[in-house]
């Protein structure tokens, strides 16, 4: 068997640390309904992830996370300010290879 790469090697640590975040908002519960405690922390991830990878990672559906941020009048935006981000620097970087004559 061959060594992993770089890309699984994130792949599997990303899904450790979703696993420690889910077994911590399990943690916070009492088997039954959902605490406010949990309520808290999914509007941390949520802030944090958005709320698409928050539903991932809790493996709550979307739905009851969209319910919750109406109840308790939780703006969220519609996607995170990493992407904003990322996208930007996308952009750069087609600019400055387009005007080296590629793309």
């Amino acid at each position: 068997m061959g060594a992993m790469s770089t890309k699984e090697l994130m792949r599997l640590m990303h899904e450790e640390i979703y696993e420690e975040k889910r077994d911590l908002f399990c943690s916070l519960g009492d088997g039954g309904r959902y605490t406010e405690q949990q309520k808290r922390f999914a509007f941390e991830l949520i802030a944090e992830h958005g709320m698409r990878a928050t539903a991932r990672i809790l493996r709550v559906p979307r739905r009851t996370l969209q319910r919750w941020c109406g109840q308790y009048g939780i703006y969220v935006r519609r996607c995170p300010s990493w992407v904003r981000e990322w996208a930007a620097r996308r952009r750069k970087k087609r600019r400055f290879w387009q005007y080296r004559g590629y793309g």
